[in-house]
């Protein structure tokens, strides 16, 4: 039977013509030619006794050629077209070698099409895996002595209302001595999403009918005397990136604003199991970058004439504003830090692997993780204990110990410090200070020097393979962003990263990883102003664990001043002690934004 052929012309905005062929019925194909005249050559010499399909794979390849033309009639690419492409990569190439990389430049076409020709599902993994334990880099294990996280007695008020900004050990006292129920702890969050999303935009789809259900359940549970543990009965937001059965999976942007991924996360499974009752999908700006989504920008609390940062808007923006106990969101590079900053939450960025991301929506495979968003240490960590672990779909996940300790005593901690951001950023010193009466011993430390940011194009590369077909098939023009630096622009421009420097710049992240386990070596943590010198792109590219507090009391109309805290890989329930030690001694968690 005779190859089907099928015949695609393209006419781009170079005006160069652009063949594509694809045989249906045959996998027959021939290596690239780099002239007309040699494939006129060779059909012309086809053996007056082969196939027929052999004649015509071979005529496939004279249509190709003839139609990969520009204009004036050159062969495209011609020697002078991979010179500028060169250019941009910041090569140069000799006319000569030019002329010499055509067939294999040509060949390699064909390949990218095929490539493009098979479909991917979007959860499949990364086969290029990261770990940042590299063979000698140090991993913390629990050393302090830590002791448990005492829930907090207290009566039930005559307006639930009050306990809008209540910690999880004072909810977790009235719903496990039954003095508040499940199913009224569900509605008061769901009554407060509603009556105040109008100012924030954070809520993309209550899931009501599946909170509702799951609260009365566990109120079954109570009466049969099963209790959980700490998040039993509480409520929480999470992140529109993570898929929940039988409700949209947004992903914050409108291409996908009816899509349904009919699978609970593993992070929700984990929760589902420690009895935490889900009443929101909350906002994410479109594909995981900024605040603007498809419905609008997610406002900050402490002032709704701006955004919330994001990416995590939502989960940032509605914790802060006391209409969730804690929030589950993401970070790349910033997405926690940046909108905790903004909306004064205390937050967890685990280490890179603490957390499975199974079922979450992949933006970079060797830097996305998942986190916590909410008013305190000790929240983030009774929701640190219920979620961490590898799942069995996350490849780089990793199950290690984590301590889930209260306040423990910190002297003789030693604790790094940027000496230049002292004269930089407002409030930081009062931190040091604050920490030095705890007694810990403050150690000045140099961060390695590192193109950190020119790093970045591991983000970039990795970001647009995974909304690759987004860009192809023209739906990049959905999203509400099309600036310079919007993602439609940002994974057109990674399609000239070349492969050569993504390499490069990986094995500069092996690097940067060992210098980084240097530095941990001589302190236990380290706390630094946000968004100071390189610290957070270093850390989201090692991996290192973050948590971001208030630190200082809110000016009017703007939100409290912050600090950030980095522990070493693993070192999370550690960093999480010490903050829940320097929370205890200062109340700059406490503040609250006006009108909530």
């Amino acid at each position: 039977m005779l190859p089907t052929l099928r015949m695609e012309i393209r006419v781009s905005s170079h005006m160069d013509s652009r063949c594509r062929l694809s045989y249906l019925d045959s996998e027959a194909s021939r290596p690239g030619y780099t002239s007309t005249a040699n494939m006129v050559r060779d059909i012309t010499r086809v053996d007056e006794r082969a196939g027929a399909g052999d004649a015509l794979d071979m005529l496939s390849l004279l249509f190709t050629a003839i139609l990969m033309q520009d204009a004036a009639g050159n062969e495209f690419p011609s020697s002078e077209d991979l010179r500028l492409a060169a250019r941009v990569f910041g090569l140069e190439f000799e006319e000569s070698e030019a002329e010499q990389m055509r067939g294999s430049v040509t060949r390699r076409l064909g390949d990218l099409e095929q490539l493009r020709n098979v479909a991917i599902a979007w959860d499949e993994p990364f086969s290029l895996g990261f770990d940042p334990l590299l063979p000698g880099v140090e991993a913390h294990s629990p050393v302090f002595e830590g002791v448990k996280v005492e829930l907090v007695e207290g009566e039930r008020p005559a307006d639930l209302n009050d306990l809008a900004f209540a910690d999880i050990p004072t909810l977790a006292h009235l719903v496990a001595s039954r003095k508040v129920s499940c199913v009224e702890l569900t509605e008061l969050f769901l009554a407060r999403l509603e009556a105040h999303d109008g100012k924030l935009n954070a809520v993309v789809t209550l899931t009501r009918e599946r909170a509702l259900k799951q609260a009365a359940a566990l109120d079954a549970e109570l009466a049969e005397g099963k209790w959980r543990g700490p998040l039993h009965g509480i409520p929480y937001g999470a992140k529109d990136l993570l898929s929940v059965q039988g409700h949209p999976t947004t992903w914050g942007a409108r291409p996908f604003a009816e899509q349904v991924i009919d699978e609970d996360a593993s992070v929700i499974q984990r929760l589902d199991a420690a009895g935490a009752v889900l009443v929101a999908k909350l906002s994410l700006g479109a594909l995981a970058m900024g605040d603007e989504w498809f419905r609008g920008r997610t406002n900050n609390p402490w002032n709704l004439e701006r955004g919330s940062s994001g990416s995590s808007a939502g989960s940032a923006s509605a914790t802060a504003a006391g209409l969730l106990p804690f929030a589950i969101g993401s970070e790349t590079l910033g997405s926690i830090v940046s909108p905790s900053v903004r909306c004064g939450n205390t937050s967890l960025r685990p280490t890179f692997g603490r957390v499975a991301r199974g079922g979450a929506m992949p933006l970079s495979w060797t830097m996305d993780k998942l986190g916590v968003l909410g008013t305190s240490a000790v929240d983030c960590t009774l929701v640190m204990d219920a979620i961490h672990g590898a799942d069995g779909v996350d490849p780089d996940a990793v199950t290690r110990p984590f301590q889930a300790s209260g306040a423990v005593d910190v002297s003789g901690w030693r604790v790094g410090y940027l000496p230049e951001g002292k004269q930089e950023r407002e409030g930081y010193t009062e931190t040091l200070a604050e920490l030095e009466a705890l007694g810990v011993e403050l150690v000045p430390i140099e961060l390695p020097d590192y193109p950190v940011w020119g790093m970045m194009l591991i983000l970039m590369a990795e970001a647009a393979c995974s909304f690759d077909e987004l860009t192809r098939d023209g739906r990049d023009d959905q999203l509400v962003q099309q600036g310079d630096d919007a993602w439609p622009n940002l994974f057109r421009a990674a399609r000239l990263i070349p492969a050569v420097e993504y390499v490069r710049a990986s094995r500069l992240r092996t690097a940067l990883c060992r210098d980084m386990d240097e530095v941990m070596r001589g302190v236990d943590l380290y706390v630094h102003p946000p968004h100071f010198g390189p610290s957070l792109g270093i850390t989201n590219l090692t991996g290192h664990p973050c948590v971001t507090a208030p630190s200082a009391t809110a000016r009017e109309g703007r939100q409290p001043r912050t600090v950030c805290f980095a522990g070493k890989l693993h070192g999370d329930d550690m960093l999480l002690a010490l903050v829940q030690a320097w929370q205890a001694s200062t109340e700059h968690h406490l503040q609250r934004p006006a009108g909530f």
